[in-house]
């Protein structure tokens, strides 16, 4: 069956174990087309293929329930249930996202987006299972990676402890988003080795049981005795302490047996753990090799695995050369990563001082509390984080950084709209959960210069701090830049009669460019950098609220709880009746789509800051 007539997993039920294996080829090489033009999440999906197809085999879904963890493996689950012809959008503006959506179809149980969320998941679907007295299966596909977030012992433990109908399958390809680190990882190496012993134990089964009359009493006795062996060299007690049945490990490549042992999980009754051992990037030689490079890669070149011509250097690249610097000049200087030190640019640093760089694996919470610890103790941590994971750890930045008034950095990359990743991915929520927070500072760049200089500033200031930028460096228009900066005080980088914009971060650029257009039609714009969002530039505020004239924040951040906010909270303390508008992104999930077009969708393109600010200024001169 070729893979453009699969319309739903029924149809590749039917189909002989050699057809199926096919499918599986066709499908690799369909996901290595598609996203080598859109990017995504390859090495993740190749090694998945088989799983999926197994799942959907075994079980009939979607009444039987598939929770994938993280959601960025779920490729193949779409092209096999009725995504084909849409595919080729996958994370494109108004196409398929890269992770599972309910609105996309009744296969898609449940979203995911962030990691350790699966087996929670899963575990509600279940119990609502059975409240409602229904028979159906619930499937958790759990990555190795996403078992470094504690919530997923807490999800493991209540799910043990009730005894809960469902099944886990841990798909181990030794990978999250970095190679796994920790005793867990370290532990499931242990269980990938007993392979070996798995498949010794079915060929001596085999020949003992063909024995005449003693041969079940004989494979008893051996059974007994492997059992005890087992327990000392492999160890699957880990799961089996839980309340899980453990199952394998197997390879989790070979369709054949993944179908197997997901048969005989199916009749189990209670919570099953099945081990799967995957290569990450299977059948595409070179995100083999190199699987974390390809894990998230953008548009690339099939023959040669580069990939296409970006969109400039990135912001994370350049923060931590900076920080190498001052790690030259100050040895307290370390830095810690959730297993994302290419994604961050934090491998820099590590290269140049590996014994100073701290991967603790997919585990915000932990990070942010070890960093509080290390800066107790007199280092200067700097935690190198995607903004939309810091979110994980806010009660731990509350609480273990900002209540002891630690020294610890965060620096949040990706901050803004995170284009094709989506609605669970967007940045533009840590103005809003931090700023709030007593003793918390929060920094963003007008562009690459000014990012440097707020490296050394935040160390330097000895308290925690938050530096928030975008994925890729921004340049300000010809003829403005960044001269200096000093955490609370903002500059000017161009004067004007007519309006203020107080513009923070990404948007400083945009409010420039906006400013020149509309100086074509006689209006002058004075243009602020707001590059410290907390505290504020009392005195610079002070002066643009009672300058008499319209004041216009622009930031790529929600506009409840905001920079917006903050300038309206401090007109309302100090009395001022200046006219505020804040350009700022609505009440909404962003979803997935290129730059461009989601800052049209939000009216943060240059096209309706313009026509915004024209409008009004309009209207006050002729009014």
């Amino acid at each position: 069956m070729e893979l453009s007539q699969v319309k739903d997993p029924s149809d590749i039920r039917a189909l002989s174990l050699e057809e199926c294996e096919a499918l599986a080829d066709d499908i690799r090489t369909k996901i290595i087309q598609t996203v080598s033009h859109t990017g995504g999440h390859l090495s993740s999906n190749l090694g998945a293929v088989e799983i999926t197809l197994a799942i959907h085999r075994v079980f009939d879904t979607p009444e039987d329930k598939l929770v994938f963890d993280v959601g960025h493996q779920s490729y193949t689950h779409k092209l096999i249930t009725g995504r084909y012809e849409a595919f080729d959008s996958l994370r494109t503006y108004g196409g398929l996202s890269g992770f599972p959506r309910r609105l996309e179809s009744p296969y898609d149980c449940f979203e995911a987006g962030h990691a350790s969320t699966a087996i929670s998941a899963a575990l509600g679907l279940a119990r609502a299972r059975d409240a409602l007295g229904q028979q159906h299966h619930v499937v958790a596909l759990v990555g190795d990676g996403a078992l470094t977030g504690g919530m997923c012992y807490e999800a493991l433990n209540d799910c043990g402890n009730s005894h809960t109908r469902m099944i886990v399958v841990l798909n181990d390809n030794e990978m999250s988003i970095a190679k796994n680190v920790g005793a867990l990882s370290n532990h499931l190496s242990t269980l990938r080795a007993s392979a070996g012993w798995n498949l010794a134990k079915q060929r001596v089964r085999s020949k003992l049981t063909r024995l005449p009359v003693v041969g079940e009493a004989l494979y008893r006795v051996v059974h007994t005795t492997k059992r005890m062996i087992r327990s000392v060299f492999v160890d699957e007690g880990f799961f089996s302490s839980l309340g899980f049945q453990y199952l394998g490990p197997i390879n989790g490549n070979d369709l054949a047996a993944v179908e197997g042992i997901l048969s005989r999980a199916k009749r189990l009754d209670g919570p099953v753990v099945i081990h799967c051992v995957t290569r990450k990037g299977y059948g595409y030689n070179r995100a083999e090799l190199r699987p974390e490079k390809f894990h998230g890669i953008p548009p690339f070149l099939v023959e040669t695995g580069k990939a296409n011509a970006g969109s400039g250097e990135a912001n994370g690249r350049i923060a931590n050369d900076a920080l190498i610097r001052l790690a030259g000049q100050d040895a307290r200087v370390v830095a810690v990563t959730a297993a994302m030190p290419l994604g961050t640019g934090v491998d820099r640093f590590g290269e140049a001082y590996p014994r100073r760089l701290y991967d603790v694996g997919i585990a915000e919470e932990h990070a942010v509390t070890l960093c509080a610890g290390l800066a107790a103790d007199g280092l200067r941590p700097f935690f190198f984080v995607y903004s939309t994971f810091l979110q994980r750890g806010y009660d731990q930045v509350l609480h273990d950084v900002c209540i002891q008034n630690l020294p610890v950095v965060l620096m949040l990359d990706r901050a803004g709209i995170s284009n094709e990743d989506g609605q669970s991915h967007q940045g533009l929520y840590d103005f809003a959960y931090l700023r709030h927070i007593p003793g918390m500072t929060v920094l963003s760049p007008a562009d690459e210069r000014e990012l440097t200089l707020m490296v050394p500033a935040a160390l330097a200031y000895g308290a925690p701090c938050a530096v928030r930028y975008p994925k890729n460096a921004v340049k300000l228009p010809q003829g403005y830049e960044v001269t200096d900066f000093a955490i609370g005080r903002w500059e000017t980088l161009r004067c004007g009669t007519d309006a203020t914009f107080l513009a923070t971060g990404s948007m400083t650029a945009a409010a420039l460019r906006v400013a020149d257009r509309l100086a074509q039609e006689g209006f002058e714009v004075e243009v602020v950098n707001a590059s410290t969002v907390k505290p504020l530039d009392a005195h610079t505020l002070k002066r643009a609220l009672g300058a008499g004239r319209p004041v216009f924040t622009l930031e790529e951040h929600v506009r409840m709880g905001g920079f917006g906010s903050a300038v309206l909270e401090f007109a309302a303390q100090a009395d001022c009746h200046a006219c505020v508008k804040l350009l700022a992104v609505d009440d909404v999930f962003v979803q997935h789509g290129d730059h461009a077009s989601l800052l049209k969708d939000v009216g943060l393109d240059d096209d309706a800051i313009y026509a915004a600010v024209f409008h009004t200024l309009k209207e006050a001169r002729h009014g």
